[in-house]
């Protein structure tokens, strides 16, 4: 094989911590999320979705444990494919990088699926596009997916500026709602006499502890995608020090705003059988609220913001699954053509095309084979894409716990050990209650699916194990794995 180019297969370093930041925060998508999300902890918590929410949070911070931890001692494009091949074996890395490819791929379709499905409804609500037909969703979200690709085969700095550009100016206006409805709760001028109820943090007589559990779940999923800094690794100006300072502090912002905007939500519904009905009816938690609080303008606007959101949000899917698939061809693991980097973007342009062309696929076999709708599709990618994550996340525990306590090379207090012990057991409880029971209809093709998607990857490193072994040699030479 002949033997690449430096100048062709490496990153520049340009970042900063915010411009990591920005592309963490992105994919996790938290006004996104908070507009949809609450509903499903809602159906098994009731009131107490912002309790659910808190104790994801604590979760969430056990696992972005492993990821600090880990990009503080490496720097790597393909993120857990780095980590886990570091610590756990070639083998082992070539799994989870494919794995999160994957995990990447089926949210950039959820992501530009929810840009269409609310694109959709702002253009029916201004009257652009009035008495749409089913399939409104899937067109605009292929019209959003053209831009995913424009900007994310341009050069990377301007993309996360976009990212976080896109995601601040979201989320700021959804806590300006968030504060006026407070507001309005607060000095007894609020519609139908609601009025600020902390019972939000506490559960309804009856529920069940596993039922509470279940709702931290739909909490728990609401943060994935704020690891996604760890693929700049090789592009961040101080990996060590931003990368890590990106991760947990993405994962810390989300927990206070989960929490906060939650409550605001619920409380801004009512607490009562008929408001919490009325939340898990809604369409748009935060539009309808807008338009109830402040003005029906607002409503419309929120609505808009949440597609711009989701735009973002599939953005980082595609920067992410591009910087995947770069640093696995580049290891000899994937083609020779998608471990190239632009000479004038500084990006891996066909890598970023290939994956795009995959999202494409998946979208018009649903539209056009499987007859699909657009909300449906939106549930099944995001529900595989995150049964894998969960996988991914396991790995990269096992591999943090193996590499800090297990080394012989111990840099950290023995007692942290309790910290990615705790996060196995949520990994592993989380995984347990998205498939027991196994879920019944076109929901148990999910877990089937999750699971062929990394059964692909261990029948790869199997057959192929020289592949494997030469890619492990390679991971090790590269910057920060030696």
């Amino acid at each position: 094989m002949a033997q690449r180019s430096i100048s062709g297969t490496r990153l520049r370093r340009e970042l900063s911590v915010w411009e990591a930041i920005g592309l963490s925060l992105a994919l996790m998508a938290p006004s996104m999320a908070a507009n949809i999300n609450p509903q499903g902890t809602a159906g098994t918590v009731g009131r107490a979705v912002p309790l659910a929410f808190a104790l994801a949070t604590v979760g969430v911070l056990l696992i972005a444990y492993t990821f600090v931890r880990l990009s503080q001692r490496f720097n790597h494009a393909g993120s857990v494919y780095g980590f886990v091949g570091a610590t756990l074996g070639p083998r082992a890395g070539v799994v989870a990088g494919w794995s999160l490819l994957g995990t990447y791929i089926f949210y950039g379709v959820v992501t530009s699926t929810a840009a269409g499905i609310f694109g959709a409804a702002a253009l029916d609500t201004l009257g652009i596009w009035s008495n749409q037909p089913s399939w409104a969703g899937f067109a605009v979200g292929a019209v959003a997916l053209l831009g995913v690709l424009a900007l994310a085969v341009a050069p990377v700095r301007g993309g996360t500026r976009v990212l976080l550009t896109i995601e601040v100016a979201t989320v700021a206006l959804i806590l300006v709602v968030s504060v006026i409805i407070l507001a309005r709760l607060a000095t007894g001028t609020a519609p139908g006499g609601r009025g600020v109820d902390f019972s939000v943090f506490t559960v309804a007589p009856g529920t069940e502890v596993s039922a509470v559990f279940l709702g931290v779940v739909f909490g728990f999923l609401s943060f994935a995608g704020f690891e996604a800094a760890a693929t700049l690794g090789e592009e961040a100006k101080d990996p060590r020090r931003s990368i890590p300072r990106a991760i947990l502090g993405t994962a810390i912002f989300g927990g206070i705003y989960f929490v906060f905007v939650t409550a605001v939500e619920v409380m801004g519904f009512g607490t009562d059988d008929a408001g919490v009905a009325a939340f898990i009816a809604s369409s748009s938690l935060l539009g309808d609220l807008g338009s109830q609080y402040v003005a029906a303008w607002v409503g419309d606007l929120i609505t808009v913001g949440a597609a711009v959101s989701a735009f973002g949000c599939a953005l980082a899917c595609a920067v992410g699954a591009a910087r995947m698939l770069f640093a696995l061809s580049r290891d000899g693991i994937g083609p020779a053509a998608f471990a190239e980097i632009s000479p004038a973007r500084a990006t891996p342009t066909r890598a970023t095309a290939a994956v795009v062309a995959v999202m494409y696929v998946i979208i018009a076999i649903t539209w056009f084979v499987l007859g699909g709708e657009p909300f449906a599709l939106f549930v099944a990618s995001g529900t595989i894409g995150t049964l894998i994550l969960l996988v991914v996340y396991a790995l990269a525990t096992v591999g943090a716990a193996r590499l800090l306590f297990f080394s012989g090379r111990r840099e950290v207090a023995v007692w942290e050990v309790v910290v990615p012990a705790l996060a196995l057991v949520l990994i592993g409880y989380t995984l347990f209650r998205n498939v027991a029971p196994y879920p019944e209809g076109a929901a148990g093709v999910y877990p089937l699916v999750s699971a062929a998607w990394i059964l692909v990857g261990v029948v790869a490193v199997l057959v192929l194990p020289g592949a494997a072994r030469r890619a492990g040699q390679r991971l090790t030479a590269n910057e920060g794995l030696g």
